[in-house]
């Protein structure tokens, strides 16, 4: 058999065909990314056979190159480099060739932005029209198999096209649900959007990993419940009545934006909260530690009687970006723009929907057991902005992000899990990044770092084009075994941030002191960081520790680990125990509002010297911050001082407060 080179074929000799011209649009953007395509001449038989594939700018995926023929998958490299800086393997065209290579083109295509109508997200995104027969009965049987599945593999997305729909929807974990309209009144559910906990006998704070957006309820009777702890965003949303944030046992949530309650909004149990952007007719009820930034119509009490804080001046603020369908059953995802000093309430109260929508042909859709980390960073390389379909991905590499202003978009609780010790997600871009809507639970082998947003050493970043990150959820541990030095760390400057929950578990599996081992949550090095609503429990040793200049905080929800063994194994340079929550020493300029932290030390009476821990500079000031002692710690446990050394014991009283600090 004689290969003809690549100069023969520019000449057209031979019987050496370029398959890509003139096949249409399609064909020439493959031609684009593929190079060219041979058509090559089996001289011995006379049957022509596709022998080689040389893929110039893509390194392809293991997942498709196995399923290509030629080598059996444990065989196979992850990609198969050619002397012509592309990808080459061994190719034969024939009846099971062509089978095998629709896996091909489905991956191509998707990379290239051509999509059905419809865009196929996978089996576990649900998309809903109101004229769709059958609707209710694929929701019970989602909600069903999710409403207990504190750590299963199941993931979903309810996505509802624009009309009414007079449906019930019962949320459970790791499911999200979206209306695809451009302004939540577009999408009217008469019924009720809910998740009350009586899979817990009505105790909700276990209640996490759900989702709504982008939606108007109108429950018949009056009456929503949102029942929930972290990781529970509701955002966009109006309803149409009142909204119960319990159902008659605890709760501890929990997180609110960029929505309206027309009728009362009843915390009942809820221990901590934050509401941004949002308002209501009335709020009632306060416990620990709510903060409310940008609201309208604010709850009565004040501070330390009443565990309020309440602010209209946060310097910036953004959105989470949302899917849409348009009339003509075109797809994007509306990307609101960063606001200067924000005003109180909703975005949409007036009927718009600021922002650019970017068409959904600009994303690479990533799906649970075909993609990796390989086949992901070739769609980011080429300029891909990505969307990430429910389901759990194992990763061998880190998802590197290099190219400024992509879009990575979590759809139902999507969840990345390294194997091999690296990052999850390495965000190298300095600004413009948007990460929503993710999940990353670290793997058996020690990861350094779970997400980083820029490297070591660097802290740049825009002022006028922030990264920003919505809805992040990172785990260590409780679904199975985990280990991490740290969950996050954020280099760059200039970042905006919204709703983490960083967790070590402190219950499911392989949950222990020496078995789902992390010293800190987050790190922050960039200057010029601003965060709404952080929660960050359990881990080792310092849970956050903040060393960039000009740090905004608004809302901090912490406990601290259940299970230190003995003082021994739990002890600082700075003394007894870690604080919760550390600025560096260096920091001259810092600022956080309502901030609270508590303990049950269930393992051993061990002490923690301080909640917090600052410096004193006139830069500094802390307001509003609280210490709570929980049930169920061995006595003689708890926290000395709630900053440094000011504030009092939480050890035999249950609660102490500071206004401002300095």
């Amino acid at each position: 058999m004689r290969i003809r080179n690549r100069k023969a074929s520019r000449r057209g000799r031979g019987g050496v065909f370029d398959l890509a011209k003139g096949v249409g649009r399609a064909s020439a953007l493959v031609q684009t990314i593929l190079g060219r395509i041979f058509l090559l001449t089996d001289q011995s038989s006379g049957r022509k056979q596709l022998r080689r594939v040389c893929i110039r700018p893509l390194r392809m995926p293991r997942s498709v190159l196995c399923d290509l023929g030629g080598r059996p998958p444990h065989t196979a490299p992850e990609t198969v480099r050619c002397p012509s800086m592309g990808l080459s393997c061994g190719l034969m065209l024939s009846v099971q060739g062509i089978k095998r290579g629709v896996k091909l083109f489905a991956y191509l295509f998707t990379l290239l932005g051509i999509h059905a109508a419809e865009p196929d997200f996978g089996p576990n995104v649900l998309v809903f029209d109101p004229a769709q027969a059958g609707m209710q009965a694929r929701i019970d049987t989602v909600f069903e198999e999710q409403e207990r599945a504190q750590f299963g593999s199941g993931r979903y997305a309810l996505l509802f096209k624009p009309g009414r729909y007079a449906i019930e929807v019962p949320v459970g974990f790791y499911t999200h649900l979206a209306g695809l309209g451009r302004l939540p009144g577009e999408v009217v559910i008469d019924g009720h959007v809910w998740t009350d906990a009586a899979w817990m006998r009505h105790n909700a704070t276990c209640n996490f990993w759900r989702a709504v957006e982008n939606v108007t309820i109108a429950p018949p009777d009056g009456v929503n419940i949102w029942a929930v702890s972290q990781a529970a965003p509701m955002r966009r949303t109006h309803v149409r009545g009142d909204l119960h944030l319990s159902s008659s046992g605890w709760s501890s949530g929990g997180f609110l934006a960029d929505s309206r309650i027309d009728g009362m909004v009843k915390a009942g149990s809820q221990q901590q909260w934050f509401s941004r952007g949002s308002s209501w007719g009335e709020w009632t009820g306060v416990n620990w530690n709510m903060v409310f930034a940008c609201c309208e119509n604010r709850p009565e009490g004040a501070w330390p009687e009443v565990g309020l804080t309440w602010t209209t001046d946060p310097p910036v603020a953004r959105e989470k970006p949302y899917l849409t369908v348009d009339a003509a059953g075109a797809w994007f995802v509306q990307v609101p723009p960063l606001r200067r000093s924000p005003e109180a309430g909703t975005t949409w109260a007036n009927g718009e929907a600021p922002g650019v929508a970017v068409p959904l042909e600009r994303f690479y859709i990533a799906k649970a057991g075909i993609d990796d980390a390989a086949s992901i960073n070739a769609a980011l390389e080429l300029g891909k902005h990505l969307i990430v379909t429910p389901g759990i991905y194992p990763i061998e590499a880190p998802i590197i992000v290099r190219r400024p202003g992509t879009i990575l978009f979590g759809l139902g609780y999507p969840t990345f899990r390294p194997t091999t010790g690296k990052n999850a997600l390495r965000v190298e871009a300095t600004a413009g990044v948007i990460a929503c809507g993710l999940v990353f639970d670290a793997g058996p082998q020690e990861s350094e770092t779970l997400v980083e947003f820029g490297t070591p050493g660097t802290d740049a970043g825009d002022a006028q084009n922030p990264s920003c990150i919505f809805d992040l959820v990172c785990r260590v541990g409780g679904y199975g075994p985990g280990q991490a030095k740290r969950m996050v760390a954020i280099h760059t400057s200039h970042v905006l941030g919204e709703n983490l929950w960083l967790w070590r578990a402190d219950h499911g599996a392989h949950v222990g002191w020496t078995d789902n081992r992390c010293e800190t949550g987050l790190l922050v090095e960039g200057d010029d960081v601003t965060i709404y609503g952080l929660f960050v429990e359990h881990t080792q040793g310092y849970q956050t520790v903040w060393n960039g200049e000009r740090g905004r905080l608004y809302f901090y929800q912490s406990e601290m680990p259940y299970d230190p063994p003995e003082q021994s194994a739990w002890r600082s340079p700075a003394g007894d125990g870690f604080a919760s929550y550390k600025v560096g020493k260096d920091v001259q300029a810092h600022e956080a509002w309502g901030l609270g932290v508590y303990h049950v030390f269930q393992k051993a009476a061990v002490v923690a010297e301080r909640a917090i821990e600052t410096p004193t500079g006139p830069g500094i000031r802390i307001n509003h911050a609280l210490t709570f002692r929980l049930g169920g710690g061995k006595p003689g446990s708890g926290i000395r001082h709630v900053i440094n050394d000011q504030g009092s014991e939480v050890i035999t009283s249950q609660k102490a407060t500071i206004d401002t600090y300095p």
